[in-house]
């Protein structure tokens, strides 16, 4: 039996390609999948730590830049914003991976790039709304903004999150461990080795994003190891080649599930 197919614009209505960079469907499944679980209690509690401990400093020390600079660097920033980033990041994308739901995602006429990009959107978007927002206002309470600290650290610890978020989807792709090796990563390199060994500072997404932080505070109170130019582009690259490299390896977890 023959099947006729009417042109375009006699009857049926061509079909709408699918979007290139975000998919609401994806979308949906992924927020559900970050704010529905277990993954949500933990996304809540962090800030709520950091809001508490912001508290009891202003409270026992009063207002104080550079107490409020060593709180939300030492806390906020090396801890707070790496953790967060290893939650939504990894949770985008991992459970997926490990239940095998991931398959009938592939099966759909979905572009691996786009699955990707939304979920990175995702990540992004969650990472923001429980680092940046709690970081203001935890600089509000430390010492009410002052030197534009609170500000700074906001805009440092956005543009960290889009790295991490890129830095942890990733691993969500390349193993079924990635919680724990982002565990790792956010503790002991960025919360540990990076604060402690001159050399490696300069490889941390946390000094990145202070040099950023750094622009935009006033005086001299937050302070990087990296400049300004090299903090924006190194984190321009990483998050641009650990976005292209998770979709690549996307489209080869497509393969091996056709095998």
């Amino acid at each position: 039996m023959s099947v006729t197919t009417a042109p375009p614009g006699r009857g049926t209505a061509p079909p709408s390609p699918s979007p290139r960079f975000y998919h609401p469907t994806v979308a949906r499944l992924t927020y559900g999948a970050l704010l529905g679980r277990r993954r949500a209690l933990l996304l809540f509690c962090l800030p709520l730590l950091l809001l508490v401990i912001s508290a009891a400093v202003r409270a026992l020390s009063g207002a104080d830049d550079s107490t409020a600079d060593d709180v939300l660097q030492g806390f906020a920033l090396s801890a707070l914003v790496p953790l967060v980033g290893v939650i939504a990041g990894t949770g985008a994308i991992g459970p997926e991976i490990d239940e095998g739901a991931i398959v009938y995602l592939l099966a759909k006429p979905v572009r691996r790039s786009t699955i990707i990009l939304t979920k990175l959107v995702v990540a992004v978007g969650v990472s923001l709304a429980f680092t940046a927002v709690p970081v203001l206002l935890a600089g509000y309470i430390l010492n009410s903004n002052g030197q534009n600290v609170a500000v700074a650290y906001t805009v440092g610890s956005a543009v960290a999150c889009v790295a991490y978020s890129a830095i942890f989807l990733l691993l969500g792709v390349v193993t079924r461990h990635a919680v724990v090796v982002g565990l790792v990563y956010a503790l002991v390199w960025e919360g540990a080795v990076a604060n402690v060994v001159p050399g490696a500072r300069k490889l941390s997404v946390q000094q990145w994003a202070l040099a950023v932080a750094q622009k935009v505070a006033h005086g001299d109170i937050v302070s990087s190891d990296v400049g300004l130019t090299a903090g924006v582009v190194l984190l321009a690259v990483v998050t641009v080649v650990t976005t292209w490299f998770a979709a690549r390896r996307l489209r080869s977890l497509k393969l091996a599930a056709e095998e």
